[in-house]
């Protein structure tokens, strides 16, 4: 799904924003799928939950996703 290159100079956060909007632009997500949990993502990953609810806020923000409290992004 998204793929970090760990020893890139771009930020993890910015990585990952970028590769769920690219996803959303290629269509693989489509409006209103749910996105992995925070800590599956960053588990999966292999980095800090801190770094993924970072990206999720910037793509919230952005208008790129929506929360439902309780549901998820």
């Amino acid at each position: 799904m998204i793929t970090i290159d760990y020893k890139s100079r771009v930020p993890i956060y910015d990585q990952i924003t970028a590769g769920f909007i690219r996803l959303k632009t290629l269509g693989i997500l489509k409006p209103h799928d749910k996105l992995p949990s925070v800590r599956s993502m960053a588990s999966s990953l292999g980095i800090n939950p801190n770094t993924v609810q970072k990206a999720y806020a910037i793509l919230e923000s952005d208008g790129v996703i929506y929360s439902v409290s309780g549901k998820g992004s």
